[in-house]
């Protein structure tokens, strides 16, 4: 899809014609289509924060409205609505525009709720897996539901729960070493059916058993403790686990602490992490790791939070400590309490419509639509010929479904019948491979699934009529998409792409593109006095050496010494050269803003023509804005477009 800053940009421009008319005066008619002007004050008043009335204003931005309306009419003129890869990229916005429609939205404002609630606190727990396939046979699902109620047994008995935990009981891998152990987690850093139990669990006590996707848990929840936000930090990490040899453990606790020793010396935390750090996913970053914390999807390991949180200020680095994946040094690099509700409101609606709560709306959703629409189901009665004629070559995508003997309706919604051969079409077109389950119960999700899909797809074919909001929308992503297609073809990529008249426009407009006075220098630059002084010395003393060789030089026991530059300079444009008396040849040392400067002259450059390679962005941005008047001229004198003057100079009354 199209980079979606520039699409809502264009956006800003779009209007929908979708509005009631009502008998509404119409402000503009292009090809016999009619805005009112109700509908053009909407689209104004959304793009205008400080909306203002007078004649040169509306003037103004009418103006931008027939240009936007002229290229839409000619994208349609031209087809563009029927090309296949944009009808694709419409349908996909469509989807996405269509999602907030197609969810339970008391259901899902009450989820938003209650994750809020639940980001105030934290919970510690520990729990104990038993893992049993979502799609597991009823024989499968019972044998794993007995083991994990017999290890409740067993806990609730008298044994310790981590010990019951790693000693065989849980089938979760980490519990060996940690005896199921999850440390602190708050809400959308768990599955959802997950976090709901050590929600509802008390303090000290053991779950019932809870199904998620991985199997069944028991959960015991040792502590409750408030929020403690969020937080952005930057690591150092010197790699060894805890059962490393001891001589590298020791190695490891050595490097770091002299990694410790440099920065309590001054040097910068990103820098050396950049040099030192094991951690290859954050070193290039200068050890930045993603926030976590309250209301982020991320956790890191408990030491390593503790740790972190510890620290009272931005910019404070810890000393530093030891976890299983080695030794850190954490720098804190900001912090948030938990916001408050109405500023994270939209967030957590995202994450709840992202995640495994959305699942929970939109079942609700369903379960509404079927009581309104008077759903009926005899598919219990009617799935028996599918459980004998479905087998295993569907998980191989290899299923071909016999003929139906006969075909029945299988359930019935808002009117319409949906029979066997529908199922049977749906089973066949979508076939996956995957590992084989019980067929039974593959039958019966897919069943399920069917429905659902039907019920939400029944919906969608509506949602224009039931909201016009909603078909409002779609209409402005559909200019949207035209307009961004056409001024692509037509302004943007034809200035790159028309060499020659490229060439042409720069040669008759040359006088726009002149260099001013510049300098040809090469530039030393560095934060200490003493290494800039021992520049200036070297530079004067060999000067046979180049540039590059004098600053391998004064680099020979750090990268950080001297920077170099070498380059054409307009000195009004440079800090540093601004304002400046430089003579052609070696200038002084000098200081500007706490960093000094040795600059050499190479040459005096006089004002001139710039060359079109030195212009090229310049040229291009000038030559689309040439091929977009002339273009505009042309669309004119083909669309029929008429502005009802008095009718815009109301918007005010």
């Amino acid at each position: 899809m199209k980079n979606i800053g520039i699409l809502l940009f264009i956006l800003t421009l779009t209007t929908s014609l979708f509005a009631q008319k009502n008998g509404d005066d119409v402000i503009l008619t292009i090809n016999g289509d009619e805005v009112t002007k109700q509908e053009f004050l909407q689209i104004y008043l959304k793009n205008n924060n400080d909306p203002k009335y007078d004649k040169e204003t509306l003037d103004e931005y009418m103006d931008l409205y027939k240009k936007f309306k002229l290229k839409v009419a000619e994208a349609e003129a031209l087809g563009y609505d029927t090309i296949p890869s944009l009808q694709r990229e419409l349908a996909g916005y469509k989807e996405q525009l269509a999602r907030p429609y197609l969810v339970d939205s008391s259901k899902n404002k009450e989820l938003v709720q209650e994750a809020y609630s639940r980001m105030k606190k934290e919970i510690h727990a520990s729990h104990i897996l038993v893992k049993v396939d979502e799609n597991a046979s009823p024989e499968d699902t019972l044998k794993a539901y007995n083991k994990i109620i017999a290890l409740k047994k067993r806990i609730e008995n008298g044994e310790d729960f981590g010990e019951v935990a790693s000693k065989g009981g849980s089938e979760d891998p980490s519990a060996v070493k940690n005896k199921g152990d999850l440390g602190y987690f708050t809400a959308f850093q768990m599955v959802y059916p997950f976090e709901s139990a050590a929600y509802n669990t008390k303090e000290g006590e053991i779950s019932e058993p809870v199904r998620t996707k991985y199997g069944y848990h028991i959960l015991k929840v040792h502590d409750k403790r408030p929020a403690r936000g969020t937080i952005s930090t930057a690591h150092i990490m010197v790699g060894a686990t805890r059962d490393a040899e001891k001589n590298d453990l020791e190695n490891a606790e050595k490097k770091i602490n002299e990694i410790y020793q440099k920065l309590e010396k001054g040097e910068s935390f990103e820098n050396l992490a950049r040099l030192y750090s094991d951690d290859q996913g954050s070193k290039n970053k200068g050890g930045r790791l993603p926030a976590f914390g309250t209301g982020t999807n991320q956790r890191m390991v408990p030491e390593f939070e503790d740790v972190a949180f510890s620290l009272s200020e931005d910019d404070e680095y810890s000393k530093p400590f030891q976890t299983d994946y080695g030794f850190h040094i954490v720098k804190r690099l900001s912090y948030e309490p938990l916001a408050s509700f109405d500023d994270v409101k939209s967030d957590l609606q995202s994450k709840v419509n992202r995640g495994d709560r959305g699942q929970q709306t939109q079942t609700s959703f369903i379960n509404k639509l079927k009581e309104e629409n008077k759903f009926k189901d005899k598919g219990a009665k009617r799935l028996d010929w599918f459980y004998t004629n479905v087998d295993s070559t569907i998980f191989q995508k290899k299923w071909k479904a016999p003929s139906l003997d006969k075909n029945k309706w299988m359930f019935k919604y808002n009117g319409i019948k949906f029979d066997q051969k529908g199922f049977k079409n749906y089973l066949e077109e979508n076939q996956t491979r995957s590992n084989p389950v019980n067929l039974k119960n593959y039958v019966n999700d897919k069943y399920k699934e069917w429905i659902n899909y039907e019920i939400i797809a029944d919906e969608k074919s509506r949602l224009e009529d039931k909201y016009p909001s909603y078909k409002a929308l779609i209409n402005e992503y559909h200019d949207g998409v035209l307009l961004y297609e056409i001024m692509k073809d037509k302004v943007w990529d034809k200035a790159i792409e028309d060499t020659t008249g490229l060439k042409e426009f720069y040669k008759n407009n040359q006088s726009n593109y002149q260099w001013p006075e510049r300098i040809d220098a090469t530039i030393y630059s560095s934060n200490k006095k003493d290494i800039i002084d021992s520049t200036w010395n070297v530079i004067s003393s060999q000067d046979t050496l180049s540039p590059k060789e004098v600053t391998a030089m004064i680099n020979n026991n750090s990268q950080l010494n001297v920077s170099l530059k070498e380059d054409k300079f307009v000195q009004d444009n440079v800090a540093y050269l601004e304002a400046r008396a430089l003579k052609v040849g070696m200038n002084k040392p000098y200081e500007h803003d706490g960093k000094y400067y040795i600059v050499v002259v190479n040459d005096v450059l006089k004002a001139g023509p710039k060359k079109l390679s030195e212009a090229r962005g310049a040229v291009i941005q000038d030559y689309q804005s040439k091929l977009e008047k002339d273009w505009l001229e042309k669309l004119r004198s083909k669309h029929v477009i008429t502005v009802q003057n008095e009718v815009l100079y109301s918007l005010g009354e």
